[in-house]
């Protein structure tokens, strides 16, 4: 097995079919997807291919050393994650493929009206990891 993260992007991805922001439905869409998230996070725990997940706030901020007991904090100019990640997922799958499968049904997470998003993921393998192996 081979561990891969999903990323949900806000936005620098190409633009989702249903491309409504998030800021822009209504409660029960809100639920539903997250409903959704939710199931289709607790069937891959079931499967064994869950590992984690988790939305991410809009908040952040940059950090860097500057000296003994000095971090500076910084919010730009550079493009943030908190500007372009909403949240991530890592599943440990046998295959390329079956990451690839998981992350096509996670894009049809619903949105606005109900309807799927079909936004675009992006699906990366962890470098380095050895693979594991299933028990």
């Amino acid at each position: 097995m081979a561990k891969y993260l999903l990323l949900k992007h806000y936005r620098g991805a190409p633009a989702a079919v249903n491309d409504v922001p998030m800021d822009r439905w209504t409660p029960e869409e809100i639920s539903a997807h997250v409903t959704y998230m939710n199931d289709f996070a607790a069937r891959l725990e079931e499967t064994g291919e869950f590992v984690d997940g988790q939305a991410l706030a809009p908040d952040g901020m940059w950090v860097r050393y500057d000296g003994e007991g000095r971090p500076p904090v910084t919010d730009g100019p550079f493009a943030e994650t908190k500007d372009l990640i909403a949240g991530w997922m890592v599943i440990d799958v046998d295959s390329q493929e079956r990451a690839v499968e998981l992350a096509g049904e996670l894009s049809a997470a619903p949105g606005k009206d109900g309807r799927p998003i079909h936004e675009w993921l992006e699906l990366r393998p962890f470098y380095g990891v050895p693979p594991t192996v299933a028990e």
